[in-house]
């Protein structure tokens, strides 16, 4: 890739600009959007447009914008903070500018940084994106001012539908059904309290500017909506620089589903039909798929039809999303609006055959949309699954970091597979932002067809050097429930009650992990007798008498050995396999005939000691293969001591110290509060585990800790 870089003198009041980079490149990195699957969206070349385009965000949404940008011959400028510099946004994009440091709030939230490099590099029109300044009154009516575009909606309408508060009592004059609530602002703790009180619990708490849960709560009592009300508010001040709060009733055990929204500044608006949203972790979604499998024509026709009347109530225009709550009598209610570009848009893109963001740039530049309500059909299915840096096993996902030392997305070697990331092989996650790794899609002429695709691709996907919640979405796709598509919000509550443990293997699948195990290690072991050029081959000691620990530290006797094309290997003196020898140590995706059967692992590490790592079913599994001499010598090995995780609290996930609750000699229950923990804008409360006196506190407020540091220490 050519890039010249140069540096240019800013005339700005933020000295951080002066004397920065401004990046311009001729090629574009990332894989581009099929646009085969935009058959109502296609480019005219001679309609006018936007000569050069900023995008104020970061990550996959600003390579998602980037990408209609250049399918529409628009440039496009991109923004980024220090530690973004190397960014595959920046890369992508024809210029780019560099706004502030790591901290969102001296960088993608700091509106006069950005007002800046929109005047340097003379943009006409801003993409906000999605979270950061895309619901941003103030924003959008600065960019107004200047005679900028802003593409989204206007500042009216971000201030009726962006703040929650107000959404509610527009939705209930425009006659749209809503959860009953409180319709102001929450004043303080006392005052939560009174209005849950009023409301009944169970209530939800959450910020009213915002989204994408982040600042909300779910309350059951008194003291939970105190710690509620308090952890909520801090996040939203960090998340939205705005800390207001609202009260509602939690309607318990729903489905979340969402109508997508398209008008123009002619006042034509249109909804491109609905996505399931119910897969959900801490009010996040984890998966999406458009259309939803509960919701009948009618229904879908009323909810589109109140979506669009509540639209006109605002004189609405772009791309917005109407969020509901729908009981099992398929009754709904208004929860939210969200006026920006949606996190699942590319699934409603899938089966509408519309660009939203195309189409939003379009309304920007005033132009009328080309697509009337009778346009658009249902034309498939297609569902997305959040590829996230997080651990899976730690409350359905907390926060990893780390650079990915090696990447590869499915969607090179496979058809009906999108992926929007917005990173690379050496990129890193880092604590500052939201660990999304990719949105990976994938669509088909039914619902088990896409489901298919989807498990190939997870099984297909290559993540090293961060902790990813592969494991998670690939059990979820295949578990009976969701392919029923019986589902609500509770959904991962009701199948994981005890956490997400990793896949449960059957006999037969642990016999298939072991004997692709025993083959690597064979493999290993018969590379290593190996010589080079040489013509003469070693029949001698191609069998082996071996020993594998599963991943439950049980043995298992194993003997292997190689016949030709393949393996013969026999487990624990009972099951015999025969599996191809189809692969080299060298692959990270391994693909084996296992008898009859196909199967997709990957091989994510093996070690001279034997220790050998390989995902399965999307689970990572650790195995030790060992030969039999090594086995019987294992007993005089001593035991390894085990740390008594009940007197030390240690740090989940990387992250921010937000606070101490506790001294040193200070006598503590069970469940006491003792610090809180921030990672990518999200508030972990860490809890004692026994009751007990604090002996040593190793950390303060500010500090950045690693994932595993031990932070207090009780006696």
């Amino acid at each position: 890739m050519q890039t010249n870089i140069f540096r240019v003198l800013l005339n700005s009041k933020n000295s951080y600009l002066l004397n920065n980079l401004v990046r311009y490149q001729s090629t574009v990195a990332g894989v581009p959007i099929d646009r085969s699957i935009y058959f109502l969206s296609k480019i005219d070349k001679n309609e006018p447009k936007f000569n050069k385009i900023l995008i104020a965000n970061r990550g996959e949404i600003a390579c998602r914008v980037i990408k209609s940008c250049k399918a529409m011959g628009i440039k496009s400028v991109a923004v980024h903070s220090d530690v973004d510099y190397n960014s595959l946004h920046v890369k992508m994009a024809d210029e780019a500018i560099c706004i502030g440091p790591a901290p969102s709030i001296k960088s993608y939230l700091n509106i006069d940084a950005i007002i800046d490099a929109i005047s340097q590099t003379k943009s006409e029109a801003v993409h906000p994106g999605y979270g950061f300044l895309s619901e941003n009154m103030e924003f959008a009516r600065r960019l107004a001012e200047m005679g900028v575009e802003f593409i989204g909606p206007s500042s009216k309408s971000i201030m009726a539908m962006g703040d929650k508060i107000m959404s509610k009592r527009l939705a209930k004059e425009a006659g749209v059904s809503i959860i009953p609530g409180f319709d102001g602002v929450i004043r303080d703790e006392k005052h939560c309290l009174e209005i849950a009180n009023q409301i009944t619990y169970p209530v939800m708490i959450k910020a009213s500017a915002g989204g994408g849960g982040k600042g909300m709560r779910i309350a059951w009592n008194d003291k939970e909506a105190i710690e509620g009300f308090r952890l909520s508010k801090s996040e939203a001040a960090s998340s939205f620089g705005d800390d207001r709060m609202l009260v509602e009733k939690f309607i318990d055990n729903p489905r979340h589903i969402e109508i997508q929204i398209l008008g123009d500044k002619h006042g034509n608006i249109v909804y491109l039909n609905e996505r399931e949203c119910s897969i959900q972790r801490r009010n996040q979604k984890v998966i999406e798929e458009a259309p939803s499998v509960f919701i009948d024509p009618e229904t879908r026709r009323k909810m589109g039809e109140e979506a669009i009347a509540l639209a006109r109530a605002v004189g609405y225009s772009s791309a917005g999303t109407c969020e509901f709550l729908v009981d099992s009598q398929r009754k709904f209610y208004f929860l939210e609006m969200n006026t920006r570009l949606q996190v699942e848009h590319p699934i409603s893109e899938c089966i509408t055959g519309v660009d939203i963001v195309q189409e939003m740039i379009r309304v920007a530049k005033g132009h009328k949309l080309k697509i009337t309500q009778n346009d658009i059909k249902i034309n498939g299915w297609a569902i997305e699954s959040r590829v996230y840096a997080e651990d899976p096993y730690k409350n359905f996902g907390l926060p990893s970091i780390g650079r990915l030392s090696s990447y590869k997305e499915p969607v090179r070697n496979m058809e009906n597979v999108r992926c929007d990331s917005g990173i690379e092989e050496g990129s890193e996650i880092s604590i500052y932002y939201d660990p999304m790794i990719c949105k990976l899609v994938t669509y088909g002429a039914d619902r088990q067809t896409a489901l298919n695709t989807m498990v190939q691709a997870l099984d297909n996907y290559v993540i090293r050097g961060v902790t990813n919640n592969i494991a998670l979405l690939r059990d979820i796709v295949t578990e009976e429930n969701f392919v029923k598509g019986d589902i609500t919000t509770k959904y991962l509550q009701k199948i994981y009650p005890e956490g997400f443990k990793g896949k449960t293997l059957s006999k037969i699948e642990s016999n298939n992990l072991l004997a692709v195990a025993a083959v690597v290690y064979a493999k290993d072991v018969l590379r290593s007798r190996s010589f080079l050029n040489s013509s003469v081959k070693n029949k001698q000691n191609e069998s082996f008498n071996l020993y594998i620990f599963d991943h439950n530290q049980l043995a298992h006797k194993c003997q292997i050995s190689k016949d030709g094309d393949k393996f013969l290997v026999n487990l624990d003196d009972a099951d015999s396999l025969t599996i191809s020898d189809s692969f080299t140590l060298f692959d990270e995706v391994i693909n084996v005939n296992l008898g009859d059967d196909n199967l997709t692992l990957q091989l994510i590490s093996k070690e001279s000691s034997g220790d050998i790592s390989l995902q399965y079913l999307g689970t990572k599994f650790n195995l030790k293969v060992m030969n039999k001499k090594s086995y019987e010598l294992l007993k005089y090995m001593p035991k390894k001591k085990q740390v008594d995780l009940s007197s030390v609290i240690i740090s989940p996930m990387p992250g921010i110290v937000k606070s101490v609750s506790v001294e040193v000699g200070q006598m503590i229950n069970e469940g006491a509060e003792i610090c809180t923990v921030e990672a990518m804008k999200m508030q972990n409360k860490l809890v004692a585990q026994r009751t007990g006196k604090i002996k040593q506190i190793n950390t303060k407020v500010g500090e950045q800790v690693e994932e595993g540091k031990i932070l207090v220490e009780l006696e």
